[in-house]
């Protein structure tokens, strides 16, 4: 009907031009008498239906956290936080809302860490989550992440056998997980790596410390440099992959005494996970700090939870539950109208009453 009624509003030669050699000339002068703004106003506007149907969509869009209040994060603005000793701040995301929000609340670096092995597929540990799998959920948050740096996390089994083997897994991370950054855990034996990769233009984050990956090889999760001599190793693992271009790394499970001395013979940022505050910023793991699992889960002695999101989406579930049982939900609120004319004439139709 609107998009008739437009047509009919349009001077005639617009809607039937005459052929001949004044088509072009009455055709722009048609232009010239439209209302408005004229032609320009024509090609400008949006069509009538998209500006008059309403969503009724079972599925809402994520949309916007509204207008960006920052510029885009780069390696520029890190090192700009670093010179000035201002913390970085760090978080995981897996998906696209949890993406959205580290995004809105203003992180540094969103990293799809390989956690999400745990948190979001409900595996045992990181050794078992595929270069697939951590694809598909990078394209997820780069979706969301408008402002933060984004660092995707390299499974293990997808860079350790040679520097070719990783190259090729980081480009798949850039390319096809639309990562600008990823992470890999290591220290000497990895700068060769790093090395590479940092050659091709991709950025790297570092992760020295417990290396999660190679739990096995370290009799579980246990602290790092909790030594002279461990400490000693530690930095030197931290002083490798810097010269070999990292530009930043991620300690984990280190004294916090330690972190910190490590951290002063460095040039770039350390980003600490049970490492204290003498880094350079920190990470954690979004599920973790935002109490987003159930009672009695063990979490780690460096995780402050922040919030409580299980129980309140299980209030909020459970409320819906009963709400259900009982018909009061929905409500007359949550239904679309009908006309009385249009309900009369189908109950007509089915012999029957609404109810």
């Amino acid at each position: 009907m609107a998009q008739n009624s437009l047509f009919q509003s349009l001077p005639l030669p617009l809607r039937v031009p005459k052929a001949g050699p004044g088509l072009i000339a009455g055709f722009i002068g048609s232009l010239r008498r439209l209302p408005l703004f004229g032609a320009r106003a024509l090609f400008a506007a949006k069509p009538l239906l998209s500006q008059c149907q309403s969503r009724y969509s079972s599925h809402s869009p994520m949309g916007s956290s509204g207008p960006n209040q920052r510029n885009k994060v780069t390696l520029n603005t890190l090192r700009s936080l670093y010179k000035k000793g201002e913390p970085i701040t760090v978080l995981t995301a897996h998906d696209f809302p949890s993406a959205h929000v580290a995004d809105a609340a203003g992180m540094e670096i969103v990293l799809v860490g390989d956690s999400l092995a745990m948190v979001a597929l409900g595996m045992e540990d990181t050794s078992e989550v595929l270069v697939e799998e951590m694809l598909l959920h990078c394209r997820s948050v780069a979706r969301a992440t408008k402002t933060a740096f984004t660092v995707g996390d390299l499974p293990m089994g997808s860079y350790e056998i040679s520097s070719e083997q990783a190259l090729e897994t980081a480009i798949k991370f850039v390319k096809t997980g639309r990562m600008q950054g990823i992470k890999l855990e290591g220290g000497l034996e990895m700068a060769p790596t790093i090395k590479k990769i940092t050659s091709a233009g991709i950025p790297v984050l570092g992760h020295i410390g417990l290396t999660p990956q190679r739990q096995n090889s370290l009799g579980g999760f246990r602290v790092q440099g909790k030594t002279s001599a461990g400490a000693l190793k530690v930095l030197e693992d931290a002083l490798a992959i810097q010269e070999a271009g990292c530009f930043a790394t991620v300690v984990e499970a280190v004294p916090q005494e330690v972190a910190a001395l490590i951290t002063k013979q460095l040039s770039i940022p350390t980003i600490g996970i049970g490492a204290g505050n003498g880094c350079s910023g920190q990470v954690l793991v979004q599920v973790d700090m935002t109490g987003n699992f159930p009672p009695g889960r063990f979490i780690p002695k460096f995780v402050k939870k922040y919030g409580d999101v299980w129980s309140e989406s299980l209030k909020a579930i459970e409320a819906y539950r009963d709400e259900t049982k009982s018909r009061s939900y929905p409500a007359r609120e949550h239904t679309y109208p009908i006309s009385k004319e249009e309900l009369a004439e189908f109950e007509r139709a089915l012999g029957t009453k609404a109810v």
